[in-house]
């Protein structure tokens, strides 16, 4: 049951680098959660799981590396998208010489 949801327009707050988030889950939304990524070159967002969400990476700006745990890296770049399934220990990098600029979108994942 959607309860009190409407559309609306996010705009996320103006930073020159790090995380600015778009959708925090519930009661923002059912559980879909979302952010936008600002990473200088060489940083990364540190390893992470998914846990039980699945995530889509949306490449906006830059170049860098999307690194699985336990598998090669895989090139990201401006105009590609990735997506990570639950359960998968993963890490963004900068490996461009400019900011490397994504959103990601995480949700709950079901069978």
């Amino acid at each position: 049951m959607i309860v009190n949801l409407k559309p609306k327009l996010i705009i996320p707050e103006k930073k020159e680098i790090g995380y600015s988030r778009i959708l925090g889950g519930y009661p923002e939304s059912m559980g879909m959660r979302s952010g936008l990524v600002l990473l200088y070159p060489g940083e990364s967002v540190g390893l992470h799981s998914t846990g039980e969400r699945e995530e889509l990476l949306i490449i906006l700006n830059g170049q860098g590396e999307f690194l699985i745990s336990g598998e090669d890296s895989v090139p990201i770049q401006c105009n590609q998208f990735f997506y990570c399934p639950p359960d998968t220990e993963h890490n963004v990098i900068n490996t461009g010489v400019s900011i490397l600029k994504y959103v990601y979108v995480v949700a709950p994942a079901k069978k």
